[in-house]
């Protein structure tokens, strides 16, 4: 009688991962960590944008889904500014820079178990900014700088704010690495925008909407591409974090189940 081949339970993908922004949506990411983790597949490199920078800064840098997912809960969202008076903007993203030192302690990119990219824009020339050195906090504070909002974030003589405005699903600095399959996380994918209630609401709506296409553009070329189903979800409301967290892993598990199976056939 002919055997049954039974699923090998050691196998093992490693992937280069795009983590994008999309503000308060970030806690999707968390989701689909979890479902990595049980498929048994690793990023092998991790690139970032805006909240996606600093979940994928937290990942580079050794902390698990679990981990992550505790500080997501307890993480005040719309708390990481502080008053600063600037020519350039009102607030000051400085204590998100805090709230990354005091999780990771004072760390230089380059010193990440995992290769890791952070994205970011050069406002005073319009050009990318791919942060694979430096401080680790001030990259994830630049890479999320909304303009206008925050105060642009100096590093090497360079005023930069949010990576969203040149690539925010940021897959070319992986494939510039080499690394595959490609997996990315587009958290405007799936989004359905609504009426503004606040002035945060109307700057977020307006900042994002100009991006689904060009996103949609810049990522063809990713081996998957997961969008996970947030159409109800606010990209200001905190209080559906665990809910964010639970759909970000149902709709990304079978995905990477059927890529992991494809890979490793």
């Amino acid at each position: 009688m002919k055997k049954t081949q039974e699923a090998n339970p050691e196998r093992t993908l490693s992937i280069g991962l795009a983590l994008g922004g999309g503000a308060v949506l970030g806690a999707a990411h968390v989701g689909v960590l979890r479902a990595l983790d049980e498929l048994a597949i690793t990023a092998g490199a991790l690139s970032g944008t805006s909240i996606g920078s600093f979940i994928a800064a937290l990942h580079a840098f050794g902390m698990g889904w679990r981990e992550i997912e505790e500080i997501a809960h307890e993480l005040d969202w719309l708390d990481l500014t502080g008053l600063t008076l600037s020519q350039f903007g009102l607030l000051s993203n400085k204590k998100f820079g805090r709230v990354v030192r005091d999780l990771l302690g004072k760390r230089r990119i380059e010193e990440s178990p995992l290769p890791l990219a952070i994205v970011a824009t050069d406002i005073g020339s319009g050009e990318k900014v791919v942060l694979k050195n430096g401080d680790v906090a001030e990259a994830v504070m630049a890479s999320s700088c909304i303009p206008a909002v925050f105060r642009p974030v100096e590093i090497g003589g360079r005023m930069l704010v949010d990576g969203v405005l040149m690539e925010n699903v940021p897959l070319s600095p992986l494939q510039e690495m080499g690394i595959r399959p490609l997996v990315c996380v587009d958290l405007m994918g799936g989004h359905i925008f609504s009426r503004p209630d606040t002035i945060v609401d109307l700057l977020l709506n307006a900042f994002y909407s100009t991006l689904k296409t060009t996103t949609a553009m810049q990522i063809e070329e990713a081996d998957l591409t997961i969008a996970p189903d947030l159409g109800e979800f606010s990209l200001v409301d905190t209080r559906r974090i665990p809910e964010l967290v639970e759909v970000g892993y149902r709709d990304s598990l079978p995905l990477l189940k059927r890529l992991k199976d494809e890979a490793t056939a």
